[in-house]
């Protein structure tokens, strides 16, 4: 039988503003009613401020694509959520301050780069496997052990050292406390009142912004002034680049630096843990994963294994259609438009939701059910190109998109071949989104060593 697996309960019909503002206070996910899933587009005000939800492939195209320029800007939220953290960074810039940084950060992690870029892959779970092994029965945390991995994947790929294992797993807890404390609504926004009045942060964000920023700058020295200046790195290209007749300022470099490390290592560990908890909760997929990534015969799978990783890669596209790493995007409109023959004014927040689009029951077929099948050959598979956007579309698509999934692959591989994990019994799993869509706050689940089929039966 196909695996269900859990979503907050979904109301009947929109909650009056004071009860969807306290809802949303806690999990954006429990706002959305029944009827919204099956809707093309829908609205209303929210205290002063007009919001629109483009929740078909026309609508997406029209909003997020062929009119981007109009509603590139992120909304006041996003934009006042992240800026103690990335200050003007590329995923809050918008206008020629953001085509600059794109052109200078694309190249990174761009899809030609992987071959080179992977084996930072391959090697940091590789390592995370052989602490494992050393762990083997034990109960771990999967959410903080993925987001240490993912974390030194980064580093590794971009600042080109190992972080060590306190970095990592301060960078891991600093962010997640940032995301837990963090507001989720921006009422001076909704009120009307300008972008330009300034939001409290109170202490406790400041010193997790703080905290991450001080592993970021260090890291950023040893390669750019350090003992390590010699070393080859994509920070050391980042800052030598001459992005659009100019060079990034140094601000803009440790900006950048701070989105690649926090959209690179959160948004892959979310889906990692994602795909374990799926796993054990579904034993026949389980069962298939194994016996595809046992071909590997106990080796760590690495770039050249991907056209033989088909059903691996199917669990990791359908972890990110139920669980997008960023559920909700929205945008403010510069000036106004027609949408699906609703009236947006200029100023009005426009958002694209995965987490509607993904689970929307016109465009797929048993839309909250794991069905990793749907993306193999002969699946249903994607029915639009703009029904399915885990890394957003348009322009501002996420420009480590082919990196994040090639490393959820690789490491699921790799590290699928020695464990199963196993969640601890009765503890609650629900969806929660605040700035990415997480298990909650942690994830036990105990660590099972397996041997691998095709080892053991050569071992008969």
């Amino acid at each position: 039988m196909s695996y269900i697996p859990p979503f907050p309960p979904r109301p009947p019909e929109v909650y009056p503003a004071l009860r969807l503002l306290r809802t949303a206070r806690q999990n954006l996910l429990a706002i959305w009613p029944e009827p919204t899933f099956s809707k093309e587009v829908f609205g209303h005000t929210l205290l002063r401020r007009q919001i629109l939800v483009c929740n078909s492939p026309e609508t997406v195209r029209q909003v997020f694509v062929d009119d981007a320029e109009n509603f590139e800007r992120k909304s006041p939220q996003q934009r006042h959520a992240l800026r103690p953290l990335i200050g003007d960074g590329l995923f809050i810039s918008d206008g020629a301050s953001w085509r600059e940084r794109r052109r200078a950060v694309a190249p990174l992690t761009h899809v030609s780069r992987l071959p080179e870029l992977a084996p930072a892959m391959t090697e940091a779970a590789t390592e995370r496997l052989s602490g494992w092994r050393v762990r083997a029965g034990q109960e771990i945390d999967v959410l903080a052990e993925m987001g240490e991995m993912t974390a030194d994947v980064i580093c590794r790929t971009i600042f080109g050292s190992e972080p060590g294992h306190a970095a990592a797993a301060t960078v891991v807890r600093a962010f997640s406390e940032y995301q837990a404390l963090i507001g989720q609504m921006d009422l001076l926004s909704l009120l009307g009142l300008p972008d330009f009045l300034p939001r409290l942060q109170g202490r406790r964000i400041r010193d997790c912004a703080a905290r991450i920023h001080a592993v970021v700058s260090r890291l950023m020295d040893e390669i750019l002034h350090g003992a390590r200046r010699g070393e080859a790195s994509l920070i050391r290209e980042l800052a030598g680049n001459d992005a659009g007749g100019r060079a990034l300022s140094v601000e803009a470099v440790r900006n950048e630096a701070l989105v690649l490390f926090m959209a690179g290592h959160e948004t892959t560990a979310n889906t990692l843990a994602w795909a374990w908890f799926l796993l054990s909760q579904d034993a026949e997929t389980e069962a298939r994963l194994h016996a595809e990534v046992d071909q590997l015969e106990g080796r760590p799978a690495t770039y050249a294994d991907l056209p033989r990783l088909r059903f691996t890669r199917a669990v990791i596209e359908e972890t990110l259609r139920l669980f997008p790493p960023v559920p909700i995007q929205a945008r403010e409109a510069r000036q106004g438009r027609v949408v699906a023959g609703r009236t947006v004014a200029a100023g009005a927040i426009v958002m694209l939701v995965p987490w509607l689009l993904h689970r929307h029951k016109l465009w797929w077929d048993q839309p909250d059910t794991f069905l990793p099948d749907r993306f193999m050959p002969g699946g249903s598979g994607v029915p639009n190109r703009y029904a399915y956007v885990p890394f957003s579309i348009g322009p501002r698509i996420c420009t480590g998109a082919a990196f994040g999934l090639t490393e959820t692959i690789l490491c699921l591989a790799t590290l699928a071949q020695g464990f199963q994990l196993r969640l601890r019994p009765g503890w609650p799993v629900m969806p929660t989104c605040r700035l990415t869509l997480r298990p909650g706050e942690k994830l036990p689940m105990r660590l099972e060593p397996r041997q691998p089929v095709a080892r053991a039966v050569v071992a008969v």
